[in-house]
Formats: C-alpha cells, sequence, structure tokens
C-alpha cells in the first residue's frame, strides 16, 4: 500500500511537468486580455473585476474538471485519450464522425502554432525594462522578440535528441510554478478577501449583461484562454494515466483559481492609483512584490518553455495518430530514446517552428497574440463534445449523453462566436492553418476511400489462383534468380484478394524469381501499442501471405519484424532454408531480400468527374511530396523497388480508332 502510495505521487509530479503546460501558464495572460477588453486600466471598476473572475472560475469548472476530467477521461482508448483515440471509440456508430473527427484534429494542431509563442512572449515581457545592475538587457519589444525566437529555436533544435533528459525535471518545475501561483495569489487575496464573492455564477451572468461590460457577451472569447489547455489535458491521459490527472488536477485548479483572484484583488486594491495606462500592464507581474519579481520573471518563463515542449511533443503524437488511423500521410517517425512515448516527426517539428516563428515575427506582443489566441481550439472542444455524446449515447447512458452534449453544445457555440471577434485581429492566421490541414486530411482520406471505391472489384483477383505459377516459377531454374526473398508491400483482403497489378508485377513483367514470396500486409489496429503477425502458407512453402498488425501508435519497421518472421517459420520448419555459400556470417540461413513497392500515378487517359479528378490529383500530389515508403516502412538500407503504375486501369478512357481498309489488287498478267 505505502508502495503504491509512493508511485502514485510520483506519477503525479510526472503529470504536472508533462500534461498542465498549456493551462497552466493561462494566469500570465487572461487577465491581460480581460483589462484591455474594458478598454484599458481607467476603464476597471469592482464589479467588472469579480464578473470576470466569476466566469474565469466556473469555466474552469464546467469546461476543465466536469467535462474533461470527470467525463471525458473515461472515454479512453486503452489508456490513450485525445480527439483521434475518441474517433477510434465511435467511428463504427456513424460514418460522418470522421468529419468532427478530422476539424477538430486540425483545429488543435493549428492552435498550437500560437502556444509556443504567447507563452514565451509574455514570460519575456516581464524582463522589458527591467535593470538588471547597471544595465537593462531587454529595453525594448524587439529585443523581447529576439529574446523569444532564440529560446524556440534551441527549443525545436533539442527535438531530435529526445526530451527525456530534461523531462525529468519538468515535474518539479512545474510543481514551484503552481506553488508559486498559489502562495502568491492568497498575498494579494488578503488584501481584498471580498473577492471570493466571485466563486457564485450571479456576478459573472450579471456581468455578460452589464453596461461596465463594453463588449457585450464577446468577453467570452477572452475567458476561454483560462481553459485551451483542456483539450491537451485530455490528449496527454496516454503518457501518465487518468490517475495520476484524478490525484493532481484539484491541486491545480486550487493555484490557479487562487492566483486569478488575487490579481483580481491586486487590481481591486489599487483601483484608482494606476500609475500607466499601457497597454502591456500584466497584473500578474505587477502584483508581485520587487524581491520576487526576477524570480517570477524566471520561473515564469520555464514554465512557458515547459508549456512549449508540451504542446511541440502532443503535436507529434497527434499526428502520429492521424496517420495511424490514414488521415494523414505517412511521415518518417523517430525514436530517440528507449521510452515508448518518445517520438520525433523532422517534418512537423520544422512546419511547427515555421509557423511558430512567423506567428512571432507577424503579431510581435503578446498583446496580439492574446487576441488571435483561442479561436480554432473552440471549433475542436465543439467535435469533442459530438464525439463524446456519441461515446455516451454507445454505453447507453442516454439519461445523461442528451443533456450533457446540450449543454455543452450550448456553452461552446456561444464560445465560438464570442471567439469569432478574434478573426480580425488575427484568428484568421490559425483558421487558415487549420483550413490547410483540413484540406490536406480530407484529400489524403477521401482520396484513398475515392481510389478503392472506382478501382471496384474487377481490380482484384485471388492470389490462390496463382499459388501454383508461383510454385513453378520458382522451381524454372531456365530463368534467372532474382532474389531469395521477393517481398511484395502490398494488401491482401480477406479470401486471399489481392490487386491484380501485384502479380502482373511479378509474372508480366520481366518474370521475378524467387525462392520464396512474400506478401505482406500492414494492418493499423484501433489499439495503440498492438504488435503480432499471422501467416498463410497457401498450401505451399514459397507463397506466403503475411499479415501484420500494429497500433496506430507503433513504428512500421517492416524489415525487422520481417527477419523474426523468417527465423520463426525456419525454426518450425515451415519454410525451407537458404544457406549462402558467399556470407560474412558462416553459417546464416537466410537469404537476401528485395521489397517491392507499387506507387499510384495518375494517367492523362482516365474519364473522372470534375471533382475526382480533383480529389485523387490532390491524393497523389500529397503522396509524391510526403514521406516515400521506403522511409515510412524503415527499409533505408534494404534493397527497394518502387514501380508506378496508372490508377484506375479500368477506368481508362480506350480510344476508337476507324478502320480503313486498303486493298491492293494483283494485276492481271
Amino acid at each position: 500500500m505505502q508502495q503504491g502510495k509512493k508511485n502514485l505521487a510520483l506519477m503525479g509530479l510526472i503529470t504536472l511537468g508533462i500534461v498542465y503546460g498549456d493551462i497552466g501558464t493561462s494566469p500570465l495572460y487572461v487577465m491581460t486580455a480581460l483589462i484591455n477588453d474594458a478598454g484599458g486600466l481607467n476603464k476597471l471598476s469592482e464589479d467588472y473585476i469579480i464578473g470576470c473572475l466569476s466566469l474565469v472560475f466556473w469555466t474552469l469548472m464546467l469546461m476543465t474538471t466536469i467535462k474533461y476530467v470527470l467525463v471525458a477521461l473515461r472515454a479512453d482508448n486503452h489508456g490513450e485519450g485525445g480527439i483521434f483515440a475518441l474517433y477510434v471509440l465511435v467511428r463504427k456508430r456513424r460514418k460522418w464522425l470522421i468529419y468532427p473527427a478530422l476539424l477538430g484534429g486540425a483545429a488543435l494542431l493549428a492552435d498550437g502554432t500560437l502556444t509556443p509563442a504567447v507563452t514565451v512572449t509574455t514570460a519575456i515581457e516581464g524582463l522589458k525594462g527591467v535593470a538588471l545592475g547597471p544595465a537593462t538587457p531587454i529595453n525594448s519589444q524587439t529585443t523581447v522578440i529576439w529574446v523569444t525566437f532564440t529560446i524556440l529555436l534551441i527549443l525545436f533544435l533539442i527535438q531530435r535528441f529526445g526530451t527525456a533528459f530534461i523531462g525529468k525535471g519538468f515535474g518539479p518545475l512545474m510543481l514551484i510554478w503552481f506553488s508559486f501561483l498559489g502562495a502568491f495569489g492568497i498575498a494579494n487575496l488578503i488584501k481584498e478577501p471580498l473577492v471570493v464573492r466571485a466563486l457564485s455564477p450571479h456576478y459573472g451572468l450579471m456581468l455578460l449583461f452589464s453596461p461596465e461590460n463594453k463588449v457585450g457577451i464577446f468577453i467570452l472569447g477572452s475567458i476561454f484562454l483560462a481553459t485551451t489547455g483542456a483539450e491537451a489535458l485530455y490528449s496527454d491521459m496516454g503518457h501518465v494515466g487518468r490517475q495520476a490527472i484524478y490525484v493532481t488536477w484539484p491541486f491545480v485548479f486550487l493555484t490557479l483559481t487562487l492566483n486569478y483572484f488575487g490579481q483580481g484583488a491586486y487590481l481591486i486594491h489599487n483601483l484608482g492609483h494606476f500609475t500607466t495606462t499601457s497597454s502591456a500592464f500584466n497584473p500578474f507581474y505587477e502584483m508581485l512584490p520587487s524581491w520576487a519579481y526576477l524570480f517570477g520573471v524566471a520561473i515564469a518563463t520555464i514554465a512557458a518553455i515547459i508549456a512549449s515542449q508540451a504542446l511541440i511533443t502532443g503535436s507529434f503524437t497527434l499526428v502520429e495518430e492521424a496517420i495511424g488511423l490514414k488521415l494523414l500521410p505517412k511521415m518518417a517517425i523517430s525514436h530517440p530514446s528507449l521510452l515508448r512515448g518518445q517520438i520525433y516527426i523532422r517534418t512537423i517539428n520544422w512546419l511547427l517552428c515555421a509557423c511558430t516563428t512567423l506567428a512571432l515575427f507577424y503579431f510581435r506582443t503578446s498583446e496580439h497574440m492574446e487576441a488571435a489566441y483561442g479561436l480554432a481550439i473552440t471549433i475542436t472542444m465543439f467535435m469533442t463534445t459530438l464525439l463524446l455524446y456519441q461515446y455516451l449515447a454507445s454505453r447507453r447512458h442516454n439519461w445523461f449523453a442528451l443533456p450533457f452534449a446540450c449543454l455543452y453544445a450550448v456553452i461552446e457555440i456561444i464560445f465560438l462566436v464570442s471567439s469569432l471577434t478574434k478573426f480580425d485581429h488575427g484568428g484568421y492566421v490559425t483558421l487558415f492553418i487549420t483550413l490547410v490541414i483540413v484540406a490536406i486530411m480530407v484529400a489524403w482520406y477521401f482520396g484513398n476511400k475515392l481510389r478503392d471505391f472506382l478501382d471496384g472489384e474487377t481490380a482484384w483477383t485471388h492470389l490462390g489462383d496463382y499459388k501454383r505459377t508461383l510454385q513453378e516459377l520458382t522451381d524454372d531454374e531456365a530463368i534467372p534468380l532474382y532474389i531469395s526473398n521477393l517481398v511484395m508491400l502490398t494488401k491482401v483482403r480477406d479470401g486471399d484478394a489481392i490487386k491484380r497489378e501485384v502479380l502482373y508485377s511479378i509474372l508480366d513483367k520481366t518474370p521475378k524469381r524467387a525462392k520464396v514470396y512474400w506478401f505482406v500486409t500492414v494492418n493499423t489496429t484501433s489499439e495503440p501499442y498492438t504488435n503480432y503477425y499471422t501467416v498463410d502458407m497457401m498450401g505451399t512453402r514459397n507463397v506466403v501471405n503475411l499479415q501484420l498488425y500494429l497500433g496506430f501508435k507503433m513504428n512500421h519497421q517492416v524489415s525487422l519484424y520481417l527477419r523474426q518472421v523468417v527465423n520463426d517459420l525456419m525454426r518450425q520448419g515451415i519454410i525451407d532454408p537458404q544457406p549462402q555459400k558467399y556470407t560474412t556470417t558462416p553459417g546464416r540461413q537466410v537469404g537476401d531480400f528485395r521489397f517491392v513497392i507499387i506507387q499510384d500515378q495518375l494517367s492523362s487517359s482516365i474519364q473522372l468527374r470534375g471533382w475526382q479528378l480533383l480529389l485523387i490529383g490532390a491524393r497523389i500530389f500529397i503522396q509524391n511530396h510526403s514521406t516515400t515508403p521506403v522511409q515510412w516502412f524503415g527499409l533505408e538500407s534494404s534493397q527497394v523497388t518502387v514501380e508506378k503504375v496508372p490508377i484506375l486501369l479500368n477506368r481508362r478512357a480506350v480510344p476508337m480508332v476507324n478502320q480503313r481498309a486498303v486493298y491492293h489488287q494483283k494485276p492481271k498478267e
């Protein structure tokens, strides 16, 4: 029992460093955004501040605590959370559920491009104009930008080495951060204890319709910033487990509330005594005593870096899941460390770096970033609600599912409408990125669906019908041996159905004679870490239908899996040994391998409707400009042949040729 509590405490510490970076740094900018909504410090009133605090508290309670911690965390796919894991749980109920999954996942990725920029910039702005001895290192916003850029660039550069070595220190550092938030929240709350009135939702509701609220219901766009990390909390469940979040969230929620209330108390206590009207005024820093100011900036910067790191890691995980579900094209995924959750996707890392950097230099100040931040994530939350309703209904919780979905749909639609005011202030940036990602997902997912549909059954044949031919080809010594093991990376469906073009490649082109023909299908399962295979020898010793079953978070190192399968089958006497006469490994019984991959290419002779041609063309364009099959299947050090074949052979337009008969009559003699 004692050991169990110790392990849970350790896991809770790790959870602080992994899960709460985004939501934990929101006190850096939420109150600043609300001050700007009021029109500046001189426009603030006690009722306005109390109303804002009430809205922040109940937003955290309703959106994060109830929806995500108490409800969404129970919708896990073998311990994995997030919108794609949730989609896997419900996709068999309704075909249209793919649409909220696509849109929600794309919006989550897009909104994340702004998170590192806004959090680190806000932290560094705390040093602007602060004298360190005789010098003032950061004396302008331009300097803030370049310091932020340097920090972010270093963060993206170290991703390829893995972050396990620095991740170990994240938990204790975030414990210090949250303790700091709570402690200085209390220190200011003591001066104005009546701020706790904000715990009543009455004050928040009154503010929405109060004349002191110059922006009306659109103030919820800034309030929403307090809960933007809730979706990330759900997505990160697979890294730490549900129980660890249950244990740590009350502490995080308490410290966040105390800090927000402390900032509110500071503002009320100093109403009418502010000496600045600068829009860069940040109550988080201003409420700190002078002796704690520099430490506050330092720990805020560290927390912002940790939040950015969590965002980058979360993006890798989200993209990996999307690839496994065939919502995105294949990308090269590497594992910098032995930890299961440690992955690195080079393409995503640098795309994210580019987007974050452009956002930094485009918006320049945290004030402008806050104005654009949070719009896309409201879309993700609404999509999650739709999927959660289907999940709850599938568990026969109809008594709860419909009221839950209706309540949160109304709340999130209001948040979405409120956040649309951010469109002109920069929200169009994240919406544009969302649409680009959605377009890629639609082209890839539905392009594959359309290709398979248009191919029809005539493009398929049965492997069993050709097993005798393949045996005869193996035994025909008149044909030079092409390779010992010919591996066709293709799809063999139930009933040994296989694309005709695969057998055409082996038999009709220059015949490829091999000792063993491997037809390898890589199946992605709904579970994250599945890893097993099945073999059908088709009643032969040289024709192998190999089905690999890999979880949607497993790496596709086909060559490694295949070598294990070969050794297993030889040990069981199912296939013949392949002794090598010339080898550097004495006694080697496994021959050489050649992997053949057949790729689609668009033929000019295809007759399709305009939208079909556009969709297929987009799908092939993405295929040709993303990770190659060689990289995806981990075949960089293997012999590989990639064969291009025209797509939709059975839909080609065959031109009619008019025959003209020409007769030559032999002259009479």
